[in-house]
């Protein structure tokens, strides 16, 4: 499954062109690599690095979904690996963005 795609039906982004703009500003890593073409295959057990607002979204891929369907449904599909936020690349992130507010 190409990742623009995928991260349309995860329901990280709201439209597959803002997951194609998120890709080709170098936003979203995928097992620690920069992807750099919006057709990139995915599939189960990789691990996307993500923003999401002001956080960073690090997740493995258990399954493939077959559309963009409810909330519930997407959340099924992958599991959070840090969901407080705590990794290294997370803290870096919450630090600069408090450091441009001061």
């Amino acid at each position: 499954m190409r990742i623009d795609l995928l991260l349309c039906y995860l329901r990280f982004v709201k439209s597959r062109s803002c997951a194609q703009r998120l890709i080709g500003e170098g936003h979203v890593r995928r097992n620690g690599q920069r992807v750099s073409r919006a057709s990139q295959p995915v599939g189960q057990g990789d691990v996307l690095t993500l923003p999401l607002g002001s956080r960073i979204m690090v997740a493995q891929i258990c399954a493939l979904p077959t559309r963009r369907g409810p909330p519930a449904e997407a959340q099924m599909c992958y599991l959070p690996l840090d969901p407080q936020c705590q990794s290294a690349i997370a803290k870096s992130a919450d630090q600069s963005i408090s450091n441009h507010r001061t």
